[in-house]
């Protein structure tokens, strides 16, 4: 497969859309004018002038027509009722909880990759894993490895299962160091402290000393350093333990798990006649 020319991103002035659109225009990936989107009206609010250039359309099929590869970026509540034929394309969707199997049936096309983005898509810092159909050949794998590095970094992955999870666990974005800033933001206030004072010190810890966990630093390792001082992170660090903060992060993982695998086109059964 020779590298596509044209990118049509369906829902392209989402969130996720838009942002795609931005990191790929704003890298060099792909020029205005091989970047077509669409959505329900047909027009594109762009005051900074950050898409000028692109096409836009509120005819899905019309993208597809006019796109070697086709990018579906809508909500998974209004993915069943869209009609879409993206045969002999490559189509690659962030719909979470549309299958390979869903999609190929939906879609009318087999050469499908799953991905999942988060919304540190926004800042080009996006963790995506994705996962390909056996139809997709190695050059569109590729291709696509490199086109989700424009926003981040990413990984293939080889099962449902695999990117199931990783929805739960990487696709929530912010969701957990935003639940964890608000936990400690709130346990300040109600010791007194300024609510300037407290919103500087969580955002100290939950942004910034969080910048130290990477490659110079290992969680584990930084853990461990930090319990061997047998101070005040120490005390923290066991007492949060000994709370159950391992076991509750799990069962967040477990429901929006949950969620994640759950089938958008269940087969409808249809009522029993009376006898």
């Amino acid at each position: 497969m020779s590298e596509p020319s044209t990118i049509g991103i369906i829902g392209g002035t989402g969130w996720l859309g838009r942002s795609l659109a931005l990191a790929l225009l704003e890298t060099g990936f792909v020029l205005p004018e091989a970047l077509l989107l669409s959505n329900r009206s047909g027009t594109l609010d762009d005051p900074q002038g950050s898409l000028a250039g692109v096409g836009i359309t509120a005819d899905n099929q019309e993208l597809v027509a006019r796109s070697e590869l086709v990018i579906l970026s809508v909500r998974p509540q209004d993915l069943s009722s869209m009609a879409l034929d993206v045969q002999g394309k490559l189509l690659v969707s962030l719909v979470a909880g549309a299958s390979l199997a869903d999609l190929q049936a939906h879609c009318a096309s087999q050469r499908v990759i799953r991905a999942m983005p988060n919304a540190a898509l926004d800042i080009r810092q996006s963790y995506t894993p994705w996962l390909a159909s056996a139809q997709v050949e190695a050059p569109a794998k590729a291709y696509v490895q490199r086109l989700f590095e424009t926003c981040g970094a990413a990984d293939e992955v080889f099962s449902e299962a695999q990117l199931n999870y990783l929805t739960a666990l990487s696709g929530t974005g912010p969701s957990y160091p935003a639940l964890l800033a608000r936990a400690l933001f709130r346990d300040a206030l109600a010791r007194g402290l300024p609510e300037g004072v407290a919103r500087r010190a969580v955002i100290g810890v939950v942004v910034q000393a969080s910048q130290l966990i990477g490659e110079r630093h290992g969680f584990e390792a930084l853990l461990q350093r930090l319990s061997e001082y047998r101070g005040v992170s120490a005390a923290a660090i066991e007492a949060m333990a000994e709370a159950g903060f391992e076991a509750s992060v799990g069962a967040g993982l477990d429901r929006a798990m949950e969620v994640a695998q759950s089938r958008l086109f269940e087969p409808v059964v249809a009522p029993q006649k009376p006898r």
